[in-house]
């Protein structure tokens, strides 16, 4: 195949690479301020130069355009990463208030993530496959980084600990949204996991207000 040609089929491939990350980051900025249920996909389309068809003909479907939209706040998080992934030990912990701070000035992601999320649990919803594979991928992360911290701490304490703190930061974000206010959202999240940490690093010495609970 010769230059030209070459020249004519990669084309068209970066062009619509370009249109998709230009319609994501229009998204970011419609959600980000109008929020994720009254930021339109015509506010969208407006922003790049397209009709509403044009966003659905990239993505599909508004919940879509959103996944791509979070991925995309995903990947920013870890750009100056080394390594340009999520660290490991006591720095993820740290990388994940950081992340939550950064979200108190993002108010309209973190309102579509949790929106999405929660509509997610239903049955055939086209979201629930990237947020049941993120919980996991994250579960298994939390887990690493905490037997980094303490290697005694054997697996299934580990993951229960990451079940903890998924489920405090995800939490707390409802109730910041709901009232922001009462809630002040990085101190709380770290407060929660450095409680987590510290019960999960003492194992059986760690005190147990609630005791065993019995059915």
């Amino acid at each position: 195949m010769d230059e030209a040609v070459t020249s004519r089929v990669r084309r068209p491939r970066a062009a619509t690479q370009e249109r998709r990350e230009e319609i994501v980051r229009a998204a970011a900025r419609t959600f980000g301020s109008k929020g994720y249920r009254t930021g339109s996909l015509a506010d969208v389309a407006e922003q790049v130069g397209i009709t509403h068809a044009g966003v659905l003909h990239h993505f599909g479907s508004k919940e879509q355009l959103l996944v791509a939209v979070l991925q995309q706040r995903d990947d920013d998080g870890v750009r100056d990463l080394e390594g340009q992934h999520i660290p490991g030990g006591l720095e993820l912990f740290r990388h994940l208030v950081r992340t939550v701070r950064a979200n108190e000035g993002r108010r309209g992601l973190v309102q579509g993530y949790t929106v999405l999320v929660g509509e997610s649990v239903t049955e055939g919803h086209p979201a629930r496959p990237w947020v049941t594979q993120r919980f996991a991928v994250l579960r298994g992360q939390v887990a690493d980084a905490v037997q980094e911290i303490g290697p005694h701490v054997p697996r299934t304490a580990a993951v229960r600990a990451a079940d903890a703190v998924i489920g405090v930061m995800d939490g707390l974000q409802t109730q910041w949204l709901l009232d922001d206010s009462a809630v002040e959202l990085a101190d709380a999240t770290a407060f929660a996991i450095e409680a987590i940490l510290a019960a999960t690093l003492a194992g059986a010495d760690a005190p147990r207000p609630v005791g065993d609970v019995e059915d």
